[in-house]
């Protein structure tokens, strides 16, 4: 963690939490999957959170990972490793930009103080299991690996209805406005009848 000291009080509570949704398991299908995608050229991470940040790190890993997805043209022009902080945090930035524009959400992205300063580690999960969610449903061709490891995100399943279907439809109560079989009130009683002396 670059230039912080250790958090003491409500600081610690929070950073702990952050720190307890961490999934050792995710990391194993994780590290597997980019192996699979980028090829051994990357190399695998010492086991644990601290291993896999330093990984990833410097970028460069992710921007091999991300234009692994891309069968023409690559997202990411300049892959180079460097020593600089300045150079690794733009590395892990140009990541995040493909990304998005792969089509990662805003929700689902890390920041970049995530990944390099360790704050929030399962936020880096969650952003490349979307992306590998992503690169399952789209099926282009470019994802290697199991496809059971990630989810396949839903798809619009547009659906197209005749005139006549529509007028069918207007007629039907739905269940969710309950029935109006029995709507009497009869054979119902509240209490004892009026006493009249």
């Amino acid at each position: 963690m670059a230039n912080k000291g250790p958090s003491y009080g409500m600081s610690r509570q929070v950073q702990d939490k952050i720190d307890s949704k961490y999934d050792p398991d995710l990391e194993q299908i994780l590290v597997e999957w980019i192996n699979r995608q980028c090829g051994s050229s990357v190399g695998k991470p010492e086991p644990g959170k601290l291993g896999f940040q330093a990984w990833l790190k410097d970028g460069c890993v992710l921007s091999e990972l991300i234009n692994s997805l891309h069968a023409g043209d690559k997202p990411v022009k300049k892959i180079q490793s460097s020593s600089m902080a300045f150079k690794q945090m733009e590395q892990i930035s140009q990541f995040l930009n493909a990304a998005e524009q792969y089509g990662v959400t805003k929700t689902d992205m890390f920041q970049t103080v995530d990944l390099w300063e360790g704050k929030d580690l399962a936020a880096v999960q969650r952003t490349l299991s979307a992306l590998g969610s992503l690169a399952v449903t789209k099926d282009e061709g470019t994802y290697n690996g199991d496809p059971n490891w990630f989810f396949k995100k839903a798809q619009e399943n547009k659906r197209d209805f005749s005139d006549d279907q529509l007028k069918a439809g207007k007629n039907v109560i739905g269940l969710q406005m309950g029935s109006n079989k029995g709507a009497s009130q009869e054979g119902m009683s509240y209490g004892r009848p009026r006493q009249i002396l």
